[in-house]
This record gives structure tokens, sequence and C-alpha cells, in this order.
């Protein structure tokens, strides 16, 4: 494959010389590292980075406020500048930085402009109107967008696909319950049934409209869901429910409504509790408020009052911009922050590395969750990505958790025992039956929902996945246990079945190939795999096939639509870190390529000891949704640096010296 992007082009590479030089480097770039970090330290203990996403979040911003009535005019034009400052060249607004403009995120951008007070002809709205006539115009938005384009009269409720809040009644035991969906799509689309029962309208001017997005201009024929060409299949099987649906609301033939909307009620505002808003995501949040005010309640009730506190909290207001979060993240980042500070040589008793787990501790979930429909077995005791979400732990975030309170000698050992005892055994109780483990459920994997109409943002299951699986046989082999153990081998099993035939592995929650191979190759090492397995290997090579020219690693969220363009891009920092770490979990010590990796982190790092990363590398929902984490390009390089360093201390007490890689 001939690739020949810029970042494919020539760079100098960095020589080291004797072991003394390399150490040198690397420990002067650890400790600007580490106290770079330390410097973000919250008070408290922990640590928290923007989590950044696409313009479609300060669009719905504007959108709720708009909708509800509130809100300030300045507010609307600071997320309008924001919304601004990420379109394409082209006119429409990607989903990820540097990423084609995508139809869904084009139109949210644009009808938000146009509430927050923009007209068609202006320059900016002239070029998106363009371009998001070129790719279909607003028939071809996904579902969500389109439900929110009815709540303003711009699309017809019934060309949108049926959310009846009577799916809340269906029990558990039922082939199809809101319990084998996943945890966010249920806690997004429990209140959107409700809004969807209720079917409000915002009457706007008609300047503020969408009408000119219309390919052909506004036609209800065009507006319904479209049938599969193949007759017989899962689409059109739940799309003829969908029509059926459809149908009875017009005629009003619904027995069930009132119970139904009472149970949705019931059920979304018990999960308001221990929580920072439905489950602590943004789009949960500003759908349970839209719910709210459809079932009467006022702006000034305590828990409107709350929940908008809550999504306001997810705001970042800086100079004249104003973008929205789609969560916040300061679990996962205080348990990677921990860790990879630990494993860089920082003492597990200093005071703050003891702060940070007195506050880690406090958040350890003692409730019981959804998880426990699924799991009737288990117990509390995993860790949430949020400050508050009891109701919603999940296992990748326990299973860090528990990696960076390894690298903490707590004053009250027992009680730290104690607390990652719970959380292994709740780790545990959550393998799915194909032996990997999943995030949020257990065995959240019926594939045939993803083809109900209303499943378009492509997350509506939550399977078990290699990356988290990788990350738990880390952390269990951190706490003893091996190869022997039941769980272990099956977890093991599970990698090997789900390796790529070019040697790599999918990464589901980080982009992409390069993340989901790290995690493997660290977690079959840490379980005691022998560095010559082939499986190890080949994911080795795999990576040492994908480093840029420049000695850097890098791969965009196109991998997702493109399998083709796996683990190419330019390089980043937190990727290169990734690819490093994999190299070195299967014993890589001596490569052109870690050493060429290495340099690459050394050479970007900034003189105050961070890095700087444009690129999106975390992923919420492939091929509809990414995420920037800024502190990946913090804790991960330096991860990576000190392994490099541990490693080529290792190598040289084994060989007795050491020589240099250009």
């Amino acid at each position: 494959m001939e690739i020949s992007p810029s970042w494919r082009s020539s760079a100098p590479q960095l020589r080291f010389g004797k072991i003394d030089d390399l150490s040198a480097r690397v420990e002067k770039a650890t400790a600007a590292s580490q106290k770079w970090l330390f410097s973000q330290q919250h008070e408290d203990g922990y640590w928290c980075g923007e989590l950044e996403a696409d313009s479609t979040l300060e669009a719905d911003y504007i959108l709720l406020h708009v909708l509800l009535g509130t809100g300030s005019q300045e507010r609307f034009q600071k997320a309008a500048n924001w919304i601004l400052k990420l379109q394409n060249e082209d006119g429409g607004w990607p989903i990820y930085r540097g990423g084609p403009s995508n139809i869904s995120a084009s139109v949210k951008s644009y009808f938000g402009l146009k509430l927050a007070g923009y007209t068609a002809d202006h320059p900016a709205l002239a070029k998106a109107r363009k371009k998001i006539l070129e790719l279909g115009g607003v028939s071809e938005v996904n579902t969500f967008t389109k439900i929110y384009l009815c709540f303003f009269g711009q699309y017809d409720y019934d060309g949108g696909p049926a959310v009846p809040p009577e799916i809340v009644l269906f029990p558990n035991w039922f082939w199809f319950n809101i319990y084998e969906i996943s945890s966010w799509s249920r806690a997004i689309l429990v209140p959107l049934s409700i809004c969807y029962a209720k079917k409000p309208f915002k009457k706007i001017p008609e300047e503020m409209g969408v009408q000119e997005l219309f390919v052909g201009g506004r036609d209800k024929s065009r507006m319904r869901l479209n049938w599969d060409k193949k007759m017989f299949g899962w689409r059109n099987f739940f799309l003829v429910f969908d029509r059926i649906t459809h149908l009875f609301e017009r005629v009003h033939v619904r027995p069930l409504r009132f119970l139904a909307l009472r149970k949705a009620e019931k059920w979304m505002l018990e999960r308001f509790e221990m929580s920072d808003g439905l489950g602590a995501i943004f789009p949960a949040i500003m759908n349970s408020i839209i719910a709210m005010r459809c079932l009467g309640y006022s702006l000034d009730d305590p828990q409107m009052i709350r929940a908008m506190d809550e999504f306001e909290k997810l705001g970042i207001e800086e100079g004249d911009t104003f973008r929205m979060q789609p969560a916040i993240s300061p679990v996962w980042d205080t348990a990677y922050a921990l860790f990879a500070l630990g494993e860089s040589g920082v003492a597990n008793n200093d005071p703050r590395m003891i702060k940070c787990a007195d506050w880690l501790l406090q958040k350890q979930v003692r409730h019981v969750g959804d998880w426990k429909v699924k799991n009737p077995k288990g117990q509390p005791g995993g860790w949430y990505f949020e400050f508050n979400n009891e109701f919603y732990p999940d296992v990748d975030d326990s299973a860090m958790v528990c990696l960076g309170l390894s690298r903490v000698e707590h004053p009250n050992g027992r009680y730290q025992r104690e607390s990652v005892q719970r959380a292994i055994d709740w780790i545990f109780s959550m393998q799915c039956r194909n032996g990997g483990w999943a995030s949020f459920d257990k065995d959240n994997d019926r594939m045939v929902f993803q083809y109900v109409p209303f499943a378009d943002h492509n997350a509506m299951l939550d399977p078990a996945t290699v990356d988290i699986t990788g990350r738990i046989l880390e952390m269990l082999a951190a706490f003893g246990y091996d190869r022997t153990h039941p769980a272990v081998k099956r977890g093991l099993q599970f990698l090997r079945k789900e390796q790529e035939a070019d040697g790599s592995w999918f990464g589901r929650w980080g982009v992409n190939y390069i993340y989901g191979t790290m995690l493997v190759l660290r977690g079959m090492e840490a379980m005691g795999v022998e560095h010559i397995d082939p499986s190890m290997q080949s994911g080795a090579e795999w990576l040492r096939s994908m480093q840029n020219s420049d000695g850097g690693w890098g791969e965009t969220c196109g991998s997702y639509d493109d399998p083709t363009t796996k683990g190419i891009g330019p390089s980043t920092p937190s990727q290169t870190a990734w690819a490093v770490l994999g190299l070195l979990a299967v014993g890589d010590t001596r490569s052109d390529s870690v050493a060429r990796g290495v340099a690459y982190l050394l050479r970007t790092q900034r003189t105050d000891g961070s890095w700087d990363e444009a690129e999106f590398t975390g992923t919420g929902f492939p091929r509809v949704f990414y995420l920037k984490y800024h502190m990946y390009r913090e804790y991960f390089p330096l991860l990576a640096l000190t392994t490099y360093e541990k490693a080529m201390a290792a190598e040289q007490e084994r060989t007795g010296n050491f020589k240099g890689h250009g």
C-alpha cells in the first residue's frame, strides 16, 4: 500500500549515543512531565482534563434554551462563535477535527446558528447550505436530529422513528426490553420516549427554520424512513412495527400510554439520584429536561433546576466562545494520572498520591445500578467515569482505578485492599459469555437491535471489546491473578479470537487499532504470555509497519469507516505512546521503531513538560461521535517514556551493554 500524505514525509531522526545520554534525556522529560501533571492536580486530589466533542453540542445547547425560552443571547453568540470556528472549508461541519463534513452535524450546526440569530444570507450559512444540499439535505440526517427538528416544526413527527414510551413496560425477560440496549442508549431513549409521546412544538419565525435545506423542497413522502432493498430482513421487520406504531399514534389507539408515561417518569427520576444528571452525559440530561417540561414540570421545579444546573456545568466559557462537554472525566483522568505517576517512580506513599487515592476510594459505588438486571449475582464495587454516576459504574474505569491504586500505599491498607477486592469481584461477575468484558453491561450483544429505526447512532449495544478485556487482564496480573484462573483463560481466548488477519486488534473506546493492539499486548504480557507468541509478534509487527517517517504513530477516526486506513494518520503524542507501549509489551527493546518513537515524544515535548495534540483520539460511538481527551497527550507519553526507561535499564542489566539506535 502506497502512503504519501504529508505526515509520511521525511523528517530528521534523533540519534542516541550512549545509554547515559539516553537515560538523561528520558529522565529529564519524565521529571518535567511529572511536574506538569502535579501542577494540574486539584486540591482535593483528582485530575480532570477537558473532554471535547463536535459542534453538535453547542447547537443543541442553543436549541434547548430556545425550546425552553431561557438562556441569554450573549451566550448564544459565544456558542455560535465556537460553532463557526469548527466549520470546514467546504462549508459543512465534521464530527472530529480534520474529518469530512457530516450531514447530521452540519444540519444541527446550521440550525443552531439560525436559532442564535444568523440569517440564511450570512456567508458561513450560504456556504454550509450548499454543502448540506450536496450531502442530500435534511432527509439524510440521523433519527435523533430529525426528532429535535420536529420540536420546532422543521420535520414531520410521522417521518421520524417512533420511540413509544410503552417500551419501558416490556418485562426484563421479554426478547426486547430496555435492558437489552446499552446503558447510554437507555438513558437517552427513555426521556426521549416521553418527548415522542407528548410531541412538543415550539413555533419559531420562518426565517429561523431550515426549509431551504430540503432537496427538492419539503415533501412528507421524502421524510419517511427508507426501506431496505432486501425485502425480508431485520431492518424491514422493525420498520413494519414502526409504521404500525405511527398509525396507532394518528388514530390515538394508545391504551397503555398513561401507565407507560408514569413508569418512564419514575424510572428517569430515580436515576437522577446520586448522579450528575441522568446518566451524567449530555444527551440524556438534555432529553430529561425536555421530558420534564413535556410532563408539566415548571422551570422553577427543584428537579428542573437541578437538571439544568448539571447541564450548565458541562459548559466552558472562554473569551468570546462557549463550548459544551459531553461529560466530565475526573475518575478516568485521575486513575490514569495516578498510574502513570506511580509507574514513573513517584513514591507510593507520596502525600499527593495518597490524597489522590483517598479521593478515588470515596467514589467507589456501593449501590445497585442498572447492571444488576443482567448480572443478578454481582455485588456493587465498581467506579464510574464522572464525579457522580452511581447507577452506571463501568468496567473499564473500575479496572483502571484498581491499576492506579496498585501504585499507592495507603495508610489504611485494609480499607484499600477491601475496596480493590470488591471491585475485582464485581469485574469478575461482569465477564460476558464469550470471555470478554464490555463497559457497562453484561452480554449486551443482541446484534439484531442495531436495525431498530432509532438505532442509527451506532451505539445501541454494549458488546465485549478487546481493549477493555486487555486492560482487565493487566489489572488482574497486578493483583496476583495468573493464566490458571478460569476467567483469565477465557479472557485470553477471547483476545486471540478477535485478532485481525493483519495482526492488529480493533479499538472500541480509543482511535483505533493502535489503541486496541496496545491494550491487548499489555494484557497478554502481564499474564505471562511469551513474547515469541505468534499473536503477540504479529501484533507488534503490525505496529512497526504503521510507523510514520517522523518516528511517531497516528490514526484518524476515519479508520472506523474505512478499515483500509487503519493505523494511518498524522503522528500524535498519545498514539505514539500507545504504539511504543505495545512494542515494549512484546519485549522490543532493540528495534529502530521503539527508539524513533521515543525520540518523537522527546522532540515534541514542550518546555513546560506537556505535549500538544489537536487530533481526536478518543471514541464515543464509532462512526458517529468522537472525543478529544485533553489529558491523553500528557499521561500516555509519561507512561511510555518511563516504561521505555525501565525496559532499557533491565536490558542493560541483563546484557551489560547498550547500543544506540538511529
